[in-house]
Formats: structure tokens, C-alpha cells, sequence
């Protein structure tokens, strides 16, 4: 309920950007996946966001551009769909198989 309440209160001023950071962390799966499901829609509908994250579920349902960071520096960016699916890079790959072995949301 309270992700809820923190995203709508995000929107109400109609900004042109949502900046979300973390917005599943310390969260249980069952609200991880409510927070996902608002995303979605809001991604669907057009709202623009920048989000940072480490739920590689969240951001292979929700994003169309990837920017993949290690330790500040950029690995490899590319569209979600390139990223998720034919990683170019090794350490990329690496992180990205961790997908797989993952549930994974119902958007």
C-alpha cells in the first residue's frame, strides 16, 4: 500500500519523468510483484522513467533501453530486448543468466 501511495504522489504534479531507484528492494514477493504491475501499466501508458534496479525481472518486463553499470562505469548498453536476450559482453551475460534461474513477474 505504501508503494502505492509513494508512486501516485510521484505522479500528481504530471512530471515528464518518473525516477525510481530500487523501487522493489526490501519489498516481499508479493508486494515486489504489485509495485511491478503498477509499473507496467504506467510504462505502457507512456510514462517515461529512469529507474535503477538490481531486479533483472522487473527491468526485462518494463524497460526499453538498458544501461548495464558495474562499479560506476558502463558494461554495455543496448535495447532491453538486445540486453536481455544476446548480451554482447561477458560480465553482462554473467549477470543477465541470473534471469534464468529466477521467477519471473506475470506483466
Amino acid at each position: 500500500q505504501q508503494q502505492r501511495v509513494a508512486i501516485a504522489r510521484a505522479l500528481a504534479p504530471s512530471p515528464r519523468v518518473l525516477l525510481c531507484d530500487e523501487p522493489t528492494s526490501a519489498l516481499d514477493p508479493e508486494l515486489s510483484a504489485e509495485v511491478v504491475d503498477v509499473l507496467g501499466r504506467l510504462a505502457s501508458e507512456g510514462t517515461t522513467m529512469v529507474m535503477a534496479t538490481h531486479d533483472l525481472r522487473l527491468a526485462s518486463k518494463i524497460a526499453n533501453d538498458v544501461v548495464f553499470l558495474e562499479a560506476g562505469s558502463v558494461v554495455e548498453t543496448g535495447s532491453a530486448k538486445n540486453i536481455f536476450t544476446a548480451p554482447e559482453r561477458d560480465r553482462t551475460k554473467r549477470f543477465i543468466s541470473t534471469i534464468n534461474a529466477a521467477h519471473t513477474y506475470d506483466i
